[in-house]
């Protein structure tokens, strides 16, 4: 099992990502509305190259800012907190679902296209003990919908990606790239209806998922 995290596993939050950005603009001295397109516009850079500290340095200087290291401290500590919180706040019915896969034997893994506050965060998460492996793109530098990062998630359990199920809300075009490289891909629509086209299976709550999967095992055998 193969799950993406936000807006599948817990809300996305971006509304509060947003007021945390406009916080982070008052330490750094800059519009906090240029600073929340800043970031809007810098996901990708984000996800896949800048460590946290250099995210804000790098978008408070590209609004006409020379921040002080105490000032990009401050800022960053906001963010980083704001996504402990984020990743503390997982619904009780989802750890019950994983804690009810992981008795039926099935191995968890996580990915997720995600900033390095993230990652740092992941560990303090009640997910964290959960799963057996997490993925995540600003650590090995992949995004979905890249073949590679699903390979990568697969390679780590020990499996096929075609013996594998991934379970997203269908952001980044995660649904197809995951059918691509072989997985039964399933979409949720249980915090964001992101995907409405998407021609496969669709839950609308992810407690629904035990049931879905109860003909869906996985063959045993050579990878």
């Amino acid at each position: 099992m193969i799950f993406d995290l936000f807006n599948t596993l817990l809300h996305g939050a971006d509304e509060g990502r947003d007021q945390v950005v406009r916080e982070m603009a008052t330490v750094l001295g800059v519009a906090p509305g240029a600073l929340v397109e800043a970031y809007h516009d810098s996901w990708r850079d984000r996800q896949v190259r800048w460590s946290l500290t250099e995210a804000v340095r790098v978008l408070a200087r590209g609004l006409g800012a020379d921040p002080t290291d105490a000032q990009v401290t401050a800022a960053a500590e906001l963010r980083r907190t704001f996504a402990g919180r984020v990743l503390n706040a997982v619904p009780a019915p989802t750890l019950a679902v994983l804690d009810r896969l992981r008795a039926d034997g099935r191995q968890l893994a996580l990915i997720s296209n995600a900033t390095a506050e993230t990652a740092e965060a992941w560990p303090d998460s009640p997910l964290a003990e959960r799963f057996d492996t997490a993925v995540f793109s600003c650590t090995v530098r992949l995004v979905k919908p890249d073949p590679a990062i699903y390979r990568l998630a697969a390679d780590r359990l020990g499996v096929r990606p075609a013996d594998c199920v991934f379970v997203g809300d269908g952001a980044d075009g995660e649904l197809a790239g995951a059918a691509g490289v072989g997985m039964t891909a399933l979409r949720t629509a249980q915090f964001v209806d992101r995907d409405p086209a998407w021609p496969g299976r669709t839950l609308a709550h992810l407690d629904e998922l035990p049931g879905v999967l109860r003909d869906h095992r996985p063959p045993a055998g050579d990878r």
